[in-house]
Order: C-alpha cells, then structure tokens, then sequence
C-alpha cells in the first residue's frame, strides 16, 4: 500500500490544493494527515492563503481517502463541519511489516515515545520540521518520522509530504524529492 502523509495545513487553501493536487499524481491508496487542519493556532503567523472554508471543501471531496488523526489546534467545531473522522489522538497502520504509530506529536512524540517495539514506526508533524531518523531509547528502537508542515514550515524547511512506497520519499509540494530512505539504509 501506498502512503502519503501531510501534517500542519493551518487552514492554508492554496497549499492544501497543492498536497491533493500531489496525492493524486503519487496514486496514493490514502492520504494520512497529521493534525491541525484548520485552524492557524496562537503561535503561528497566519498563513498567506489563509481560508479555512476553502480547506474544508477541499478535504470534505477526498474524504474516502483520508485517515486522520487530532492536532492540538483541532477541535469539535471542526468536526462539525469536517465529514470525516479527525478527533481519533492516533492511529495504527502497517507498511512493509511494521506497524506504524501515527499521531501529531503533541503528546507522544520521540522525547516521550508511545510503547513501541524494535522496527515500529512513529509519524508525528506538530514541529513543522522535517525528520527521518532512527531513535534507539532504552530497550526501544523505532524509527521517527515527520514530513514537517505543508503551510507554515520552520527553521528553514520547505513545504513538503512523505510518501511511503518502495521507500521513504520525503518531497516538496512540487514533488521534487528531498530525500529518500530505505529501511535498509537505517539498518533495518
């Protein structure tokens, strides 16, 4: 199966026309977002292409392909006017045999890891800043991911997806791709 996961919209129209203009040219099977949807937050600026509305039309068409897990800026009023599930704190999927932890970060992140076994993975946004990287806690060992922020990317990041395929591909809206990883190449 074919994912794509994107994190941190903070209700920017033009990039969220831009991740599902992408998913479609990936043929992704699901399109697995991250939380903060919306909403800008308090300690954003607000995005240039700021349109919430426009965001929930966008996403409410895809809806059959989305998985969604809550951000910290995601609320019930956004689930009344949202016709998919995006209140669940994380979700659990499975790519090349190991399981995958997806939340936003918030709560469970690689500094307070869910409990995990050797080759799991955990996806997390929240940060804005991008991350492949194998984390090696105690008896853990799981693999941390993160595709940074579609709308609002920090400490010099651009706005990008990750796609998991025959491989990690971590690309821009633009589908150049920044780089790629494969379990292999973490020693996996």
């Amino acid at each position: 199966m074919k994912l794509m996961f994107a994190s941190d919209i903070h209700g920017g129209s033009n990039t969220c026309m831009q991740l599902i203009e992408a998913f479609h040219a990936e043929k992704a099977d699901k399109l697995v977002l991250l939380g903060d949807l919306l909403y800008h937050g308090p300690r954003n600026e607000l995005p240039g292409s700021y349109a919430p509305k426009n965001v929930i039309t966008q996403l409410n068409e895809i809806r059959e392909k989305l998985v969604c897990v809550r951000g910290n800026c995601d609320a019930e009023v956004d689930q009344m006017v949202l016709t998919f599930p995006i209140m669940a704190e994380y979700t659990l999927l499975e790519w090349q045999g190991h399981l995958i932890y997806a939340t936003h970060g918030h709560h469970a992140n690689p500094d307070n890891p869910p409990p995990l076994i050797p080759g799991d993975i955990l996806f997390n946004g929240h940060t804005h800043v991008p991350a492949i990287r194998r984390c090696q806690p105690g008896d853990m060992d799981f693999l941390y991911l993160n595709p940074g922020s579609i709308t609002i990317p920090k400490q010099g990041s651009a706005k990008g997806y990750m796609l998991l395929d025959d491989a990690i591909y971590h690309k821009t809206l633009d589908g150049e791709v920044l780089q790629r990883v494969t379990l292999a190449d973490i020693g996996w």
